[in-house]
C-alpha cells in the first residue's frame, strides 16, 4: 500500500474517488452481516471498500481516528463515505442511503489516508486508536 492507496487499484470517477484524502475506503464485516439479515444483497467488495475489518467497534471510526493493519501499515479516518448509485445492488430496490452516515450514523464506509506505507495480507490484525484531541 501507497500513499495513493492499494496497490493496482483504480476508481474511474476521479472527482469524487481517490487521491490522498481518500486513498482507501475502509468498511466492516459486521455491518455488512447486519445488512444481510436486513435482506440487501451487499457483500465483501460490493459497497466498493478496497478493505474489510472485522473484529473492531465500528462506531469509533470517525475521522482523525488511526487504524493499524499488520505490523506496517498506519492509515488515518479523513472521512465518512458518501455512497452513491453506483453501489446500489447491493441494496434493497437501489436504497443504497442505507450507509448514509447523514441518515444512519454508524452505519457509513470510511475514506482513509496512508500515513505509513507498507504490504497488508488477508488476515492481518487491526488496531484502532482513537483521535487525539
Amino acid at each position: 500500500m501507497s500513499r495513493s492507496g492499494l496497490e493496482k487499484d483504480t476508481q474511474d470517477d476521479k472527482k469524487h474517488h481517490g487521491g490522498p484524502e481518500r486513498a482507501v475506503c475502509l468498511y466492516s464485516l459486521e455491518r455488512i452481516r447486519s445488512l444481510q439479515t436486513e435482506g440487501h444483497p451487499i457483500d465483501v467488495g460490493t459497497a466498493g471498500e478496497n478493505i474489510t475489518v472485522e473484529g473492531i467497534d465500528w462506531d469509533l471510526l470517525v475521522p482523525g481516528v488511526t487504524i493499524r493493519i499488520g505490523d506496517q501499515v498506519l492509515l488515518e479516518v479523513a472521512s465518512f463515505t458518501n455512497p452513491c448509485k453506483t453501489i446500489r445492488a447491493s441494496f434493497i430496490a437501489g436504497e443504497f442511503i442505507r450507509i448514509a452516515q447523514k441518515l444512519h450514523p454508524g452505519w457509513s464506509r470510511v475514506y482513509a489516508r496512508v500515513l505509513r506505507e507498507g504490504q497488508i495480507r488477508f488476515g492481518d490484525p487491526v488496531g484502532v486508536t482513537p483521535a487525539s484531541d
